[in-house]
């Protein structure tokens, strides 16, 4: 109910929504519920006397159809009362009951800047005037309590009546919330209006700020420090601060104006967190004023109370602590010594990175000694450490340089003599440059034997540089002063065991030696293909031959066990069994293929 809400937000719905338009719309809404209660009513008594289940459904039509159109009937009011709710839902959520602070003046004097920098609110601000066009609210924190700051629109001087709905929000949040006001003054007249139509405003609404903490903030120092005022905007500025001193009295019933006009730059942030805290400071000061006036602080002051005892005389009486406990702890001071940790034995050795940590003197063990023993590792059930020769590396050392003698006595022997006699230097140099091919050779054979798996075969047409001839092999021989003609030759007579390695056909079954026919190398026609040398096919059987092992006297006899084996399969096969345990009887014609399908007659599915 609307008498229910706090007044403020009674008087802020009254000013947004206009209080006799939604009420009416309320009370069409409200009619309508009545309407249709009766319409459901009436009609339950007439399905008494139905007779049928369709005289019952042709009368639950008939109630919903008169339903709907009185629901058709109030559909602005719910379109106007949706829209409502909707920009309800929008609003800021404003505790009344909270501790607050309230900004108010002109359009254009800082106020969103302000609460912008106290707050984690985001309000725009722009240069023009009235940016700010409804209430906005941020949260600050001071002495560990929360405060609630509500920026409002511009306020303008001109008549209660006058006052479109922006500025109404202003007046109704000053009127209904008991909050700490900061006017705000520009003293800079940036915003386009003088110290004396603010002074003004601030007369003409005076009485929205009666028994409230209100404090004068003049803004825009920066650009107008406020001794640089004029005499009369001074003097406007001193009235201003009188007025606002009056508002507030305190328990002497005097004015107290100490923190009522204050100054500050929201652009160079210059005394902002000054403002803040004076103004959340007389603010919870008024509140726990109020509260010890009430008549329930009685109830609740004695807890409130702290009993700090006065001296009764100048006699000292020092805590009584027993004379075995001062020495038992004196015991323990002396007897008590830091141990060194881990972490100090480290800074100790040189840090981290250089001590070791002995993981083994914590080891509890019947000797002492034992701790630092090397640990034996163990091999096949044997001590690894009974066979380790001490001198094993001394022996190594005069091995390898025994070895390294004698290998070097052989290479004198080997470069001065070949065949017992003696190399020229030419002969010398040429057996160095064959050695050194050789280790070439070698290490290329190993590599392409580790990969010879996965090798492709390159077709003579793809090496187009011809590495691989024996021309190439002869110059290179040549070259070396070697004879090539052994070698190229040795070449071509092995260039027909080199083929790519391909299953070939196995010998026949009836040579019992398990010899192959030897084939003819050399082929008269040199451009037959390598395939017609390929081995022969081997020698069948005749059908009637017995095998040994088969359990068979005679040709005869084969012959007519493979006729009866014949015969009975015959019949299995004709039936297409798969063998002879198949009793599988197959259904030609499935009834849920069939069935449903003729053309005349029923069907007894689909």
């Amino acid at each position: 109910r609307l008498e229910d809400i706090h007044p403020f937000y009674g008087d802020l719905l009254h000013v947004l929504y206009n209080k006799d338009h939604y009420k009416l719309a309320l009370g069409q809404i409200n009619t309508a519920r009545n309407l249709i209660g009766k319409v459901a009513k009436d009609y339950v008594k007439l399905l008494k006397f139905g007779d049928s289940l369709y005289r019952c459904k042709s009368l639950k039509v008939a109630a919903l159809g008169r339903m709907c159109t009185i629901v058709k009937r109030v559909g602005p009011s719910l379109a106007y009362l949706e829209q409502v709710r909707q920009h309800m839902a929008r609003l800021p959520s404003i505790d009344p009951n909270t501790r607050t602070i309230l900004i108010c003046g002109y359009p254009n004097v800082g106020k969103s800047s302000f609460i912008n920098k106290i707050t984690r609110a985001d309000v725009d601000v722009q240069p023009y005037a009235f940016t700010t066009k409804s209430l906005f609210v941020g949260h600050t924190d001071y002495k560990y309590l929360r405060y609630q700051v509500i920026d409002t629109p511009g306020i303008l001087d001109r008549p209660f009546e006058d006052r479109n709905i922006i500025e109404m929000c202003t007046i109704t949040a000053l009127a209904h919330l008991r909050a700490a006001v900061l006017f705000f003054l520009d003293v800079s007249g940036s915003c386009g209006y003088s110290v004396a139509q603010q002074a003004a405003l601030f007369h003409s609404i005076r009485s929205l700020f009666l028994n409230k903490p209100l404090i004068i903030v003049c803004n825009k120092i920066d650009l107008q420090p406020l001794d640089a005022l004029s005499e009369d905007d001074m003097k406007l500025v001193m009235e201003m601060k009188a007025e606002a001193a009056n508002t507030v009295i305190t328990q002497g019933g005097e004015a107290n104006d100490d923190g009522v006009l204050l100054t500050m730059s929201t652009l160079t942030e210059d005394g902002v967190i000054a403002v803040k805290n004076v103004a959340c400071e007389r603010l919870l000061n008024q509140r726990v004023e109020i509260k010890m006036k009430s008549k329930k602080i009685n109830d609740c002051l004695n807890r409130f109370h702290v009993a700090i005892p006065k001296h009764r005389d100048n006699k000292e009486r020092p805590p009584c602590i027993p004379q075995a406990v001062l020495e038992a702890r004196a015991k323990e001071n002396v007897q008590k010594e830091k141990s060194k940790l881990e972490k100090d034995l480290e800074n100790e050795n040189g840090g981290a990175g250089v001590y070791s940590a002995n993981l083994r003197k914590h080891h509890i063990l019947a000797n002492e000694a034992w701790k630092d023993d090397i640990m034996p590792e163990i091999l096949d059930g044997h001590n690894v450490y009974d066979f380790v020769d001490v001198d094993i590396v001394q022996r190594l050392e005069e091995l390898e340089r025994e070895e390294g003698l004698r290998l070097e006595a052989e290479g004198e022997e080997a470069d001065f003599e070949m065949d017992g006699k003696e190399l020229t230097p030419e002969e010398q140099e040429a057996l160095t440059e064959i050695r050194k091919k050789k280790a070439l050779l070698i290490q290329e054979h190993r590599i392409k034997k580790s990969t010879a798996e996965s090798r492709p075969t390159v077709p003579r047409k793809f090496d187009k540089d011809r590495k691989f001839t024996s021309k190439r092999m002869g110059r290179q021989l040549s070259s070396l002063g070697l004879d090539p003609t052994a070698a190229i030759n040795r070449a071509r007579s092995r260039s027909v065991s080199r083929v790519g390695r391909k299953r070939e056909r196995s010998h026949g079954r009836g040579d019992e030696d398990g010899e192959a026919v030897d084939m003819d190398v050399d082929q008269p026609n040199k451009k037959l293909r390598l395939r017609s040398r390929s081995r022969s096919r081997s020698q069948s059987r005749p059908r009637g031959e017995v095998v040994p092992g088969e359990g068979l006297r005679d040709s005869a006899q084969k012959m007519k066990a493979i006729k009866l084996s014949k015969k009975a399969v015959k019949l299995r096969n004709k039936a297409a069994r798969r063998g002879e345990a198949d009793r599988v009887i197959p259904n030609l014609k499935p009834k849920h293929l069939f069935s449903g399908k003729r053309s005349i007659g029923k069907t007894t599915r689909r």
